[in-house]
């Protein structure tokens, strides 16, 4: 297949949360992140290219865990939208999938890091979890 559009390459996916410090403490201390920058762009440009309204009051955390990049979007406004369930086959991103090690062990300590067991998904080689605002994780067992 002969491709026209120049190169391409992967930047981050991004996820939006409601408390920062909650949702980089469950990153980083259960699923193993690393920090890499913290972003606080200006509304001009950011209010456009997001589609929310100004001001924005945008924070964007980047985290990195294998080579890949997880944007953290924290919207320090009113007027945000609420969180809606979103299954898996409804249009857009679905979910995130680690392979872990210690299954059993990380699974246990999710709900101590504000996330949810979704036991019902137990397959035994893999489970979802949810983070603290919903976004669904596959744990693969590893």
């Amino acid at each position: 297949m002969t491709r026209t559009t120049g190169s391409v390459s992967f930047n981050w996916v991004g996820v939006t949360v409601t408390d920062l410090v909650r949702s980089r403490r469950f990153y980083e201390e259960l699923l193993g992140f690393s920090y890499q920058r913290q972003l606080t762009p200006p509304d001009r440009g950011t209010s456009t290219i997001c589609r929310v309204a100004s001001p924005t009051n945008l924070t964007a955390v980047y985290l990195t865990l294998d080579g890949f990049v997880l944007e953290l979007l924290h919207w320090d406004r009113d007027g945000n939208p609420e969180a809606r369930d979103h299954p898996m086959n409804q249009p857009g991103l679905t979910h995130l999938s680690l392979t872990v090690t210690a299954r059993d062990s990380l699974v246990g300590r999710v709900p101590d890091f504000g996330g949810t067991v979704l036991g019902e998904t137990d397959v035994g080689a893999a489970v979802c979890i949810t983070d603290p605002d919903g976004q669904i994780i596959e744990l693969l067992t590893g």
